[in-house]
């Protein structure tokens, strides 16, 4: 420790004082007066213009002059060494990796700030993450780890009383329900619609509670809600950062002095800010983006604005500066005691602008966003082995496993400039690499755990590129074993699709029973788009079936049929040859829908579900729209962020599809070619109640000078009255109305980009009587832009930057550097509005937590001499119910185990599963027996009879204190979109984590 720090340390304990933390640590204001809280804070992306780890280092600076490192070394000695300094600090991903270089003296010295409330940690998620492209399973997954690491490291004076998301472009109502389940106070953001904050501001309106779920009972999901009043940046002439050009203030005698002007200046903007809000407290954000890497320059100058702005109160003046916090701002809003009006809808679409909607990044980086749903898939499946095998699976003969590098890439990929797709490419890849190393890791971990469990050291293989026909095993091996892991609490059933080279194959299950199969050529598509990266000649196609939380064991041997293998090679021939009218397209059907297809365009045309005797013209086909470059109206480009093409109307990929028929017993498919870059398949399964849209798009062509943004739609005959609905964050469901907003008188300006908003997981349009419903398997751009219609930007490619910092043009060169191919898939489904919920809940549901396919060649050792062999496991002792979601079931500790349920139907929408349901959790599980369980909140960083909550008071209506009935693990009941979470310990049932056969 050097003499200066230790200097510094010195002084800094000496004169604390011991104030405690959290709102017991806020300065005394004035009642009288009106009271400006100074926020001190910096704003560190997880990632944006340079990797989390250039931001960290300050590499890199080339780019952007940023290291976060600097920023804490500056910034904690300026608090120890002035008592009524703060300072808040938000993203725990930085702080946790400065904090393990710290020295003891460093660190203990950190928490006594910390334990006066001199620096306060806020919002506390391991980054401040997206609204609009990520999931309420990654966001609950990311908070928790950044408060996780706050509350072990900090105590209760490490929990953040406040959230802050000043950045995200946008903000969603189930993240707000969200933040309240968290236990948070009160939450403020920056960045809202240009309209909607002149409004607010001219009706002071820019504080008041967010009812935030239609189904959660107040104050459940209640939260308090601050806009900030310059974004989150300091006011204009009031920035000291080494990055501003502000004069700093100048108190000697001197010709350069501004005390006067600056301070005159000063009470002006408060006096002006004062007027949009009700309280007599105001705040200013004294920092930005990457700011306070030399501290001292905003310090200084703040404790000369303090001195001399608070001077003035002996000539009169009514104004008082103080150093502050949100907590404190939030504090002081709260003991105002004034009602506030409600809120119901949420804060998208998001414009700076009247030509400026931030609509695109819902659907930029594509490829990048499915990757992160998919990690989150397998993160989920890792934490559940983890779990249920105990500590084999982190130490176990294929290695050390380690589920906390996939935990910890997936956080930093919800960053609001990660999975968003507003990030340079360099960056881009990066995410990419970090969710990769998490893979590599957790797939340690799981062939530990499946070693484990089923008896057997196989060598288990993952095969990651099964969406374009590549697994190296499947493809070369005459006999292997497909395990299948189903995540859900329920069992399910799965049409299995596998590369192969042979032309007829066996397939049998867990109990030796021959299941049905078929093979299926490889498509022209699917060769175009893998590049030799495999040479499977067909796709192996089987129906599985896999037990709730557990797993089922299928083994498939090749088999000799030389009349099927002939058949098949003059088939595929036949196929290579292009022409324009393989087949004329009438219809193909199941035993729930019928779908027919134009014979003259190939496309789509109607869809009939046959259960419910519904039929519905549904006509669908891809379009682009040309990117806007700028025009009289506005210089405005369409880019990463900003979504605006250069006409309403966009313009047909083709007018008719090549098609050609694939038709079996167990799948019907029409091979749908629109362009070189376009293509789909329309498929259904026996069985199966919803039409299945595979579409592969890219490279986009940009030859002709021209950025494409490429959309499905779907056109009905329904009459909806401008009306549609998405879905928020994957959970509740909001109506949408085309140029409409809820609280204000809009003013469209773009009718297109205007009306797109974030869709998660579903969107649909209906009628009085009928509902059409899309699964997307990625966050997507969607509306409704005309009556009877829907549509879901699936790719975009831009030539021209949107001028919002990333400094690049959405170009994505994909593998092979001439442009990126994605493939996706859209589930649709047709049924009455009343039975819809039935449907599209139950399998979004299994698109997000979809089985997890472990493949190996069969005939490996015993795991222990002696082991039984279980081809077949469950860890539950009972299915549950429908409506109940195993959200969450992770190691904790050595001895304990994170668990939430959750109840995934919201109120009113299902006559069945919109009802309260109980559940055992006592005995629940068969791999372990609960010893003891404690409830806490969403982020299980309190008790949850000890979350208290502030309880504001609503312009209708009596505050409420949220009531929280005792715990009984016999009978835990949730009601409607009601997540309840367990710490449980536990003790294993076998020494191997616990084996159920069934």
């Amino acid at each position: 420790m050097g003499p200066l720090v230790g200097l510094l340390l010195g002084v800094g304990l000496l004169r604390a004082a011991a104030a405690g933390c959290g709102y017991e640590s806020c300065p005394a204001t004035k009642p009288d007066m009106l009271n400006v809280h100074l926020i001190p804070h910096t704003h560190n992306d997880v990632g944006w213009l340079k990797t989390v780890d250039q931001y960290f280092y300050g590499a890199r600076n080339n780019i952007q002059h940023a290291g976060v490192q600097y920023i804490l070394d500056s910034v904690i000695p300026q608090l120890l060494a002035d008592p009524t300094k703060r300072f808040i600090y938000v993203e725990v991903a930085f702080f946790y990796r400065w904090w393990r270089l710290q020295m003891n003296p460093m660190q203990q010295a950190v928490r006594q700030l910390v334990s006066e409330g001199r620096l306060e940690f806020i919002n506390g998620g391991w980054c401040m993450n997206d609204e609009a492209a990520t999931h309420y399973n990654a966001m609950i997954d990311q908070m928790t780890l950044g408060l996780r690491f706050l509350q072990e490291t900090f105590g209760e004076c490490g929990r953040p009383r406040a959230a802050w998301h000043i950045d995200p472009f946008g903000h969603s109502r189930e993240q707000a329900s969200l933040f309240a389940q968290m236990g948070f106070d009160g939450f403020f953001f920056g960045r809202l619609d240009y309209q909607d904050k002149a409004n607010r501001e001219q009706l002071q309106e820019m504080e008041q509670i967010w009812r935030a779920s239609a189904s959660l009972q107040p104050p459940g999901a209640d939260l308090f809600t601050g806009v900030l009043p310059n974004g989150y940046n300091p006011p204009l002439s009031l920035c000291w950062d080494q990055f501003c050009s502000d004069s700093p203030i100048v108190d000697d005698v001197s010709d350069e002095n501004n005390v006067d002007s600056l301070v005159a200046y000063f009470l002006g903007t408060a006096a002006a800010q004062a007027k949009h809000y009700r309280t007599k407290h105001v705040v200013m954000t004294m920092g930005s983006d990457f700011q306070y890497e030399n501290a001292n320059l905003w310090y200084k100058n703040m404790d000369k604005l303090i001195k001399h702005v608070n001077a003035q109160q002996l000539n009169g003046s009514q104004v008082h500066v103080l150093y502050s916090t949100p907590t404190c701002y939030l504090w002081e809003l709260f003991k105002a005691n004034l009602s506030w009006s409600l809120k119901y809808d949420d804060f998208f679409p998001y414009a700076d602008g009247p030509h400026q909607f931030w609509t695109g990044y819902f659907t930029s980086r594509p490829a990048f966003k499915r990757y992160e749903r998919l990690s989150n898939n397998f993160l989920q499946v890792c934490n559940q082995l983890e779990a249920l095998a105990g500590p084999v699976a982190r130490t176990g003969p294929y290695g050390e496993g380690d589920s906390a590098v996939l935990r910890r890439a997936m956080a930093v990929a919800q960053h609001h400039d990660a999975v968003s797709g507003t990030e340079k490419q360099h960056v881009a890849n990066d995410y990419a690499k970090r969710l990769a190393a998490g893979w590599d890791a957790c797939q340690v971990l799981v062939s530990n755990a499946l070693a484990s469990i089923s008896g057997n050291k196989e060598n288990f293989i993952y095969c990651n590129y099964l969406n374009i026909s590549v697994c190296p095993l499947t493809e070369s091996a005459g006999t292997f074993m497909v395990i299948l892991y189903n995540p859900l609490g329920r069992r399910v059933s799965w049409n299995v699709r596998l590369p192969v080279k042979g032309a007829s194959y066996s397939v049998t299950d867990p109990n030796g029973q021959m299941v049905p199969n078929e093979v299926v050529p490889v498509s022209n598509f699917t060769r175009a788009v893998r590049r030799g990266r495999g040479d499977a000649t067909h796709e192996l196609i089987f129906p599985a079936l896999a037990p709730p939380l557990g797993y089922g064991t299928y083994t498939i041997s090749k088999t000799a049929n030389r009349d099927l293998r002939s058949r098949l090679a003059t088939w595929i021939r036949e196929q290579a040859q292009p022409r324009v009218d393989t087949w004329s397209p009438r219809e193909f059907q199941n035993e729930h829908l019928r779908v027919l297809f134009d014979p003259v365009t190939g496309l789509l045309r109607e869809i009939q579900n046959l259960d419910k005797s519904i039929s519905l013209p549904v006509s669908q086909s891809f379009f682009w729209y040309k990117a806007s470059t700028g025009d009289d109206d506005s210089a405005q480009a369409s880019g990463a962020y900003i979504f605006r093409p250069n006409h309403s109307e966009p313009l047909p990929v083709a007018r008719r599809a090549r098609t050609y028929l694939v038709k079996n017993k167990l799948v019907q498919e029409v091979y749908q070619n629109f362009s070189s870059w376009c293509s789909q398949v329309v498929r259904l399964y026996a069985g199966q109640a919803y039409v299945e849209l595979e579409w592969t798009v890219g490279p986009i062509p940009v030859d002709d000078g021209l950025g494409k943004e490429i959309i499905s739609r779907f056109e009905t005959s329904l009459q909806t009255d401008g009306r549609f609905y998405t879905d928020s964050n994957g959970r509740e469901i909001l109506e949408r109305r085309r140029d409409y907003r809820a609280t204000w008188n809009l003013s469209q300006t773009e009718a297109v980009a205007g009306n797109y908003y974030p869709v998660n997981s579903r969107i649909y349009i209906k009628n009085k009587k009928f509902q059409l419903t899309v699964l997307t398997d990625r966050s997507q751009g969607g509306s409704s832009v005309a009556d009877g219609s829907v549509e879901l930007m699936v790719h975009r490619r831009l030539l021209y930057d949107d001028n919002r910092g990333v400094g690049e043009p959405l170009l994505e060169p994909g593998v092979y550097h001439d442009g990126l191919v994605v493939r996706g898939r859209h589930l649709v489904f047709l049924d009455t509005v009343e039975s819809s919920a039935d449907r599209h809940r139950l399998q979004a549901q299994q698109e997000f937590m979809a089985p997890q396919l472990v493949l190996a060649p069969g005939g490996g050792p015993s795991f222990h001499r002696g082991q039984r062999s279980l081809k077949q496991f469950s860890a539950l002792k009972q299915e549950l119910p429908p409506s109940v979601h195993l959200l969450t079931l992770a190691q904790w500790d050595p001895s304990s185990v994170l668990i939430r349920l959750e109840h995934q139907f919201e109120r009113g929408e299902s006559a069945n599963c919109s009802q309260p349901v109980t559940v055992d959790l006592l005995h629940l599980f068969s791999s372990f027996t609960i010893t003891s369980l404690q409830e806490m909140n969403l982020v299980a960083n309190q008790k949850r009879d000890a979350m208290n909550r502030l309880s504001w008071r609503p312009a209708t209506g009596a505050a409420r204190r949220q009531a929280y009935p005792p715990l009984n693990p016999l009978g835990v009941t949730l009601q409607p979109m009601e997540i309840r979470t367990f710490l449980a310990t536990i003790q294993y049932t076998g020494p191997s984590g616990g084996q159920a056969e069934l």
